[in-house]
C-alpha cells in the first residue's frame, strides 16, 4: 500500500464516517424528536449492552470511536477490493449502491446480532432508509473517490 493510498483511506474514512453519522443522527431525530447523541449510545451498546443508554460523555465518545473504526474498516476494505478489481471504480454509482447494500447486509445480518445489541425487530421502511444512507453516504462516495 502506497503512502498516497493510506492518506486517501484516512481522509475518505473520515468523510464517509461523518456523512453516515450525520445522516443516521438526522434520521433518528426526525423519527423520534430525541437527542441524536442516542445514536452514539446505540453504537456503544454493541459492546456495553443496555447500560450504554445510561449515557454520558464517555459512552458517547466510545460510540463515536467505534463508529469511526467501523467506517475506516469498510473504507480500507473498499480500497483493497478496488485495487484488486479495477472494474469497481469503473461504474461508481452502481458500485457504491451495491457496496452500501453489502454493508447493510453484513452489519444487520452478522455484526449487530453478534453484538450486545442482539436481534431487533425488522422494520422494512427503516431498513430501506438505513440501506439508502449506507449507499449514499458510504458506498457512492468511496466509489467516486476510488474512481478519481
Amino acid at each position: 500500500m502506497t503512502q498516497h493510498t493510506l492518506i486517501t483511506i484516512l481522509w475518505a474514512g473520515f468523510l464517509v464516517g461523518c456523512l453516515d453519522l450525520g445522516a443516521a443522527s438526522l434520521n433518528f431525530f426526525l423519527l423520534t424528536k430525541k437527542n441524536p447523541v442516542n445514536v452514539l449510545y446505540f453504537i456503544a451498546s454493541g459492546l456495553l449492552g443496555k447500560s450504554a443508554f445510561e449515557g454520558g460523555v464517555g459512552i458517547a465518545a466510545l460510540g463515536a470511536a467505534l463508529h469511526f473504526v467501523i467506517a475506516y474498516s469498510w473504507t480500507a476494505l473498499f480500497f483493497l477490493l478496488s485495487s484488486r478489481f479495477s472494474f469497481l471504480a469503473t461504474y461508481p454509482i452502481l458500485t457504491g449502491i451495491v457496496y452500501g447494500g453489502c454493508i447493510w447486509v453484513v452489519m444487520n445480518i452478522i455484526v449487530l446480532p453478534l453484538s450486545q445489541i442482539g436481534l431487533r425487530p425488522f422494520n422494512p421502511t427503516q431498513a430501506l432508509i438505513n440501506a439508502g444512507i449506507l449507499m449514499v453516504c458510504i458506498g457512492i462516495p468511496l466509489a467516486f473517490i476510488a474512481h478519481k
